[in-house]
């Protein structure tokens, strides 16, 4: 299978090296005036250790976001932003928190399954992702944030925590001997309130601060009636310097959380832009919580976010005689939890209720009388709390041999664990409106289903996860000519993993279910290869064979295979005073897995080829610029297979092979043009960004089909030369109303989750 499907990667591979063949005359010629055209940028992640290395000397797929990138983003959440890499896709329609986000055709179809965020090179979480949670929730952007690193592939299945889909960096700011700091306050057309302030220098000789936070509050582009978006978060960073190397420690406080944007009806009229079911008649429900009848009142408000702290410590230091010494130390420790009014099935009409309850008897619970065109619909409060810890550890030596060859030995660890409790479903009837209320107490979830609607479901689970990795890795670094340079790392990791569940109709039940054992190990490894054709063409193919072990809520499910991720990988780049082009293609194989996809039974066992071509370009025209990124791919279903429902543990054809990966689309690109320009005393940059997204497919039947979609974007930025800035930004101009997702629990596409309409931001702020 591996091999058929190579036939298939020599056309995205040509069409990498066709991308430079076509750009390369007008870029010779400019390199040939001006011999400065290199890339200054340093990435950490992708090498053992986090040593560092220029971005145009690297093996393999990576992108940079500067500051200035990220400001031009203007992302609402740290998933938006993860959009400016090729190859990844994101759905942020969800809200700030609780993405879904997928990689190079990956099955993954919910969370981040193949997606690990860290900050300073330290990992976030030691596991990539959890149900109702993924990195990306315990993460937010602000002012603090000096760039942004996103590695697919390649060696990050060796190095650090062992991540075969993608890695994403973010570099904290770090003081300097100069005071510098940056105030900004941003407001919106839907009322937002952010203050954002950051201050960095030097407290004493070779010591160095970076203190930075925001403070913010808004009641959400959908507008829910109350504020539904509000937090905040502080981050501070001292470095250490000393004659042999430095120390960093840093450390990040947030409670930030915003509503919980989920999938609704699509022909009952609403805005799609800005429609909001939850509301101030659903915010509050008291919800039974254990099976001796306990109650609890609980706030819809909270929807999905972060109350917790990320701290951490970088050393480094030099011993001479080409020794150096790393270590990355993350910890991580907070509440994760997320309140969802969660749709169950189709929409009906009260007419179609009132066939079942009788006629003028459908009212809501404030009295209103609905007429027989309105729209109802069952809808359920979802509770999941869940306690998170995770501390990680990455040890490194590296020595540089005679010979050329740069080796590193290291030592990562981490002890991760969830505490959960979870009621899910508790359905409720509701109007189908706007903020629409409760039914009147005589209408029940079964006169929905007897209507053509759904009756909705329950339950709820207590669960105690904890896991302990440990893995041993090396690399070498060959530079066998000044041109030619090979690259080889290798992985042996094990895994302990405690489970316990005790589950139950909305509530756990007070026996207990399961209590689980896992105790695995593992190896992954790569081998690269660099050719730099002169000082501006380069060349690099790479291998990488990595893993994702098993986490809780898979055992949970009875899924506890590893499941093994195959990648090839051919690039090329070009780099000089006018254009900057990498492109990557890449192959990857997925084997064995099961549980993450589909949302639901039943359980599905399949493998998955994805091949494709990624796009990461930029220009510079004098005071025109332009930045291409982006991916062609296809990503099939290869094999498929589901459980027998008549026979439990076997597995019979799904009927599903041959169709596409589900969710992610064959094309996605993100054209962005700026023009600076000069207005008196200011300095000003007008920008904008068309996204040009493919239609996909909500489900792995690919019986959910979800449209193309265009989305432009526009700005512009001032500054003063005295330190004064103002940015104007407008997401969505055109009013967009593309589809990120189907219903993922449902078969039928009865409900879908559009993007956010349009919206317009506002920032001035001063600079010293």
């Amino acid at each position: 299978m591996f091999c058929k499907s190579l036939k298939t990667f020599i056309q995205p591979v040509l069409i990498a090296f066709g991308v430079v063949l076509v750009l390369a005359p007008g870029v010779a010629t400019q390199a040939q005036q001006n011999d400065e055209g290199v890339i200054e940028e340093i990435v950490t992640i992708g090498t053992p250790g986090g040593a560092g290395i220029e971005k145009r000397d690297v093996s393999f797929a990576i992108s940079v976001l500067s500051e200035d990138e990220i400001a031009k983003f203007a992302p609402k959440s740290t998933a938006d932003l993860l959009k400016a890499i090729p190859g990844v896709w994101v759905e942020s329609s969800g809200g700030v928190s609780g993405a879904n986000i997928d990689v190079r055709g990956l099955p993954g179809g919910g969370d981040a399954p193949f997606v690990t965020l860290t900050m300073n090179g330290t990992p976030l979480y030691g596991t990539e992702s959890l149900s109702f949670f993924e990195q990306s929730t315990i993460f937010r952007v602000d002012e603090t944030i000096a760039s942004a690193e996103g590695l697919r592939g390649g060696p990050g299945a060796v190095f650090g925590k062992g991540e075969p889909g993608l890695t994403v960096n973010f570099n904290l700011k770090r003081g300097h001997e100069e005071t510098e700091g940056r105030v900004k306050y941003t407001t919106s057309d839907y009322e937002l309130m952010r203050f954002d302030g950051m201050l960095s220098g030097q407290l004493a000789e070779d010591l160095y601060y970076m203190i930075g936070g925001y403070v913010q509050s808004s009641p959400g582009i959908r507008d829910a009636q109350f504020t539904s978006e509000e937090g905040h978060q502080f981050t501070i960073n001292l470095t250490k310097e000393f004659d042999q190397g430095e120390i960093s420690l840093f450390s990040r406080v947030t409670d930030d959380h915003g509503q919980w944007y989920l999938p609704f009806c699509q022909n009952c009229g609403h805005d799609l832009g800005d429609f909001s079911q939850l509301g101030t008649a659903t915010r509050m429900r008291e919800i039974q919580i254990s099976p001796s009848g306990d109650t609890k009142v609980y706030d819809f408000s909270n929807g999905r976010g972060w109350d917790g702290t990320v701290s951490g410590a970088n050393i480094e230091f030099d011993f001479g005689n080409g020794w150096t010494l790393r270590d990355n130390v993350g910890l991580t420790v907070g509440d994760a939890d997320t309140f969802g009014f969660v749709p169950s099935g189709a929409a009906i009409t009260v007419a179609d209720l009132e066939a079942v309850v009788g006629a003028g008897s459908v009212v809501t619970a404030g009295g209103e009388t609905l007429s027989s065109g309105d729209y109802v619909q069952t809808y359920g409060h979802w509770v999941v709390m869940k306690e998170l810890q995770s501390f990680t550890n990455d040890l490194s030596i590296n020595k540089e041999f005679d010979g050329g060859h740069d080796v590193t030995f290291g030592f990562y660890q981490s002890s991760f664990s969830s505490d959960d409790f979870w009621s899910l479903g508790n359905p409720i009837p509701v109007h189908n409106t706007a903020n629409g209320d409760f039914l009147d107490s005589s209408i029940t979830p079964a006169d929905i289903a007897a209507a053509g609607g759904d009756a909705g479901f329950m339950f709820g689970l207590a669960s105690a996860g904890d896991a302990r990795t440990s893995a041993f890795y090396v690399a070498d670094s060959w530079q066998m000519t000044d041109a030619f340079r090979l690259d080889a790392g290798f992985r042996q990791e094990s895994i302990e993993l405690e489970y316990t569940l005790d589950t139950g109709p909305g509530y756990p039940d007070g026996s207990r279910d399961s209590a689980t054992s896992l105790d695995d190990d593992q190896s992954a490894y790569t081998l690269g290869a660099n050719w730099d054709f002169n000082e501006d063409l380069g060349f690099f193919g790479r291998y990488s064979k990595g893993y994702v072990f098993p986490h809780f809520d898979n055992v949970r499910e009875g899924q506890l295979e590893v499941n093994d991720v195959e990648q090839i990988e051919f690039g090329v780049k070009f780099v000089s005073d006018t254009f900057d082009v990498f492109a990557t293609a890449f192959f990857n194989n997925f084997d064995a897995f099961s549980g993450l996809v589909g949302g639901g039974p039943p359980p599905e066992r399949f493998e998955t080829d994805a091949t494709g071509i990624e796009i990461d370009a930029t220009a510079a025209f004098g005071m025109f610029n332009i930045g291409i990124s982006g991916v062609f791919q296809n990503a099939e279903i290869t094999q498929s297979l589901i459980e027998d429902p008549g026979n439990p543990g076997s597995f019979i054809p799904s009927g599903n092979k041959g169709n596409k990966v589900l969710r992610q689309p064959d094309m996605q690109f993100r054209i962005s043009p700026s023009v600076d320009f000069e207005l008196g005393t200011w300095v000003g940059t007008a920008y904008g960004a068309v996204t040009l997204v493919d239609d996909r497919f909500g489900d792995n039947a690919n019986q959910q089909p979800l449209p193309s979609y265009t989305k432009v974007d526009l700005g512009v930025i001032l500054t003063s030369d005295t330190g004064f800035f103002v940015q104007l930004h407008g997401d969505n101009i055109g009013d967009s109303h593309g589809f990120t997702e189907g219903d993922p629990r449902s078969s039928a596409a009865v409900n879908s989750r559009p993007i956010f309409g349009r919206s317009v931001r506002l920032s001035v702020g001063y600079d010293f």
